[in-house]
């Protein structure tokens, strides 16, 4: 009767941590496979078709550039009308400053990506600021780290939505060259080795208020270890509409980070916000 009862436990056992197993959110232990792009071969419906998979995806763009209110709509306002519009307002002092035409919405967009502050579009500043500071990144910068080329087919995107045509220039051999030699590097690249370059690896203070950022996106996550199990924080990282913080929209966090994170990378983040105070 003794063993027959140990027999059934050991099986009890089992099926209750197969189940538990099943319910943990399974993330995949390889690098995340970069789009090849030949740049050098690269003409203006291609740099256009370009810039538009590196606004949904690379650039990150539609995290913020969607209808919940968190930045202009690009996708769906009528750029024709409003790059003109910015281009005039009196609170716009950049280098395209009362010019007009494709080559004047180019420069105003360049200097846009890579300094946002330069001039924020009224009502969508950082909280407090008075709409003088911009809360997007640079994105030339980490976590993001667009290329020149990426940037100029993200214009000639926005460009060609405008009903403008792109004027852009296109990538020289040297500069596909040298994409090309980055790309590779890229690929080569070791994982982290820390939760603090982590979660710059992979813009997490960009929306959270993480080592100073002042991220306001998401949650804030102090004392985050204290209200969560390892299984629970896991889950939101792969899993982000699982459950949704109050006071927050679903679809605001990437849901592909089980695609591009290395189980080692997420076991570093996860190390990370347990650690962090209340």
């Amino acid at each position: 009767m003794t063993f027959a009862r140990v027999i059934i436990f050991s099986l009890f056992t089992l099926l209750a941590f197969t189940g538990f197993a099943n319910l943990v959110p399974q993330v995949q232990g390889d690098p995340p496979v970069e789009e090849k792009i030949d740049a050098g071969s690269l003409d203006m419906a291609g740099m256009v078709s370009f810039g538009e998979r590196l606004f949904s995806g690379k650039g990150t763009c539609t995290l913020c550039h969607n209808n919940l209110g968190r930045a202009p709509d690009l996708l769906e306002m009528d750029l024709a009308k409003a790059f003109p519009e910015r281009l005039t307002d009196a609170r716009y002092a950049g280098i395209a400053k009362g010019k007009t035409g494709a080559k004047a919405v180019e420069n105003y967009i360049i200097e846009s990506l890579k300094d946002p502050s330069k001039y924020v579009v009224a009502g969508f500043g950082k909280k407090g600021s008075s709409d003088s500071i911009s809360p997007m990144p640079k994105v030339d910068a980490a976590p993001i780290e667009l290329t020149n080329i990426e940037m100029n087919a993200v214009t000639a995107f926005l460009q060609d939505r405008a009903g403008l045509t792109p004027t852009v220039s296109l990538p020289s051999a040297e500069e596909a060259s040298a994409a090309s030699k980055s790309e590779d590097d890229e690929d080569e690249a070791e994982p982290v080795k820390t939760g603090v370059a982590a979660i710059e690896k992979y813009g997490c203070a960009t929306c959270h208020d993480l080592e100073g950022s002042e991220g306001d996106l998401g949650p804030k996550l102090n004392g985050i270890g204290n209200k969560m199990s390892d299984a629970k924080l896991v889950e939101a990282i792969v899993k982000p509409n699982a459950e949704i913080a109050e006071g927050y929209e679903a679809d605001t966090m990437p849901d592909d980070f089980g695609e591009q994170m290395r189980v080692s990378e997420l076991n570093l983040i996860v190390e990370y916000l347990k650690k962090l105070p209340e």
